[in-house]
């Protein structure tokens, strides 16, 4: 990891440390791919987050919304000591992301399985709006299993809607196992492919492939895009590292907050 990707990990650990708890392993898969969209992709202005024309990001594994957060304490959205009152009862930085409480949040997610319905809703408003901006879908590998996922994925083929991304957050590893055990997902790729999709995969760590893939977009001018961003659970922290006990923990101890700054130094 440089720099950049340890910085955002320490504000994650600022709000675990504020908070006491959250999801580590689904916020530490995200950062490089949150990272990425923000710097390098999206068209936002953090001073006017309801910019008509701004591109529009649903984190739909809501869970994960502390990479989130870290991001929009980065961009200027919120400030980052406020990264400190996540999960207090006076906090409006809640364990899911809430769209009227949080600049920069564009839906309240938390209910697995609902993003990509509203970002195909959002993508076909834009169309008739004619307006060009962009809609990015971020789930987790675990929420697509469920069926309202590949519901919204057959609408969004059908309208050939080239202005919508997903991009899943493929870390193999759900809230109590292996996704491979829970309900295999492979071959995903082709799934993707046989409900419409243009597909490719990415090291969803590495910066300059996402870079470089997402400078693509869209894949297809006919097609929706997905992309199976290959990630590790609790990226960056060895003792957590693809460990279902780090999917989210409660009641973290200093001890364990300080090995994680340990890790980031």
């Amino acid at each position: 990891m440089d720099q950049r990707s340890k910085h955002l990990r320490k504000l994650i650990v600022q709000a675990l440390e504020g908070g006491g708890r959250g999801h580590l392993g689904s916020s530490m898969s995200l950062v490089e791919i949150l990272r990425v969209l923000f710097d390098s992709y999206l068209n936002y202005k953090s001073d006017e987050p309801r910019w008509d024309e701004r591109d529009r990001l649903l984190l739909s594994k809501g869970h994960g919304c502390l990479a989130l957060y870290a991001m929009l304490a980065d961009k200027g959205f919120i400030e980052e000591a406020e990264l400190l009152s996540f999960c207090k009862l006076d906090s409006r930085l809640g364990g899911h992301p809430e769209r009227h409480k949080i600049p920069g949040v564009e839906a309240s997610t938390g209910a697995l399985g609902h993003g990509l319905s509203m970002g195909v809703g959002i993508a076909l408003a834009a169309r008739i709006r004619k307006q060009d901006y962009r809609i990015v879908v971020v789930t987790g590998d675990g929420e697509i299993n469920e069926g309202s996922v590949w519901e919204a994925a057959m609408s969004a083929a059908k309208h050939k809607l080239s202005n919508l991304t997903v991009m899943v957050d493929y870390n193999k590893l759900q809230s109590y196992g292996p996704t491979k055990e829970v309900l295999d997902l492979e071959p995903l790729t082709e799934k993707w492919t046989s409900f419409g999709f243009e597909v490719e995969e990415v090291d969803g760590h590495d910066i300059g492939a996402l870079e470089n893939l997402i400078k693509r977009l869209p894949l297809n001018t006919e097609k929706p895009t997905a992309i199976i961003c290959h990630t590790i659970k609790s990226k960056g922290f060895p003792f957590a590292e693809g460990k279902a006990e780090w999917h989210h923990k409660s009641g973290l101890k200093p001890e364990e907050i300080q090995a994680m700054y340990d890790c980031l130094s």
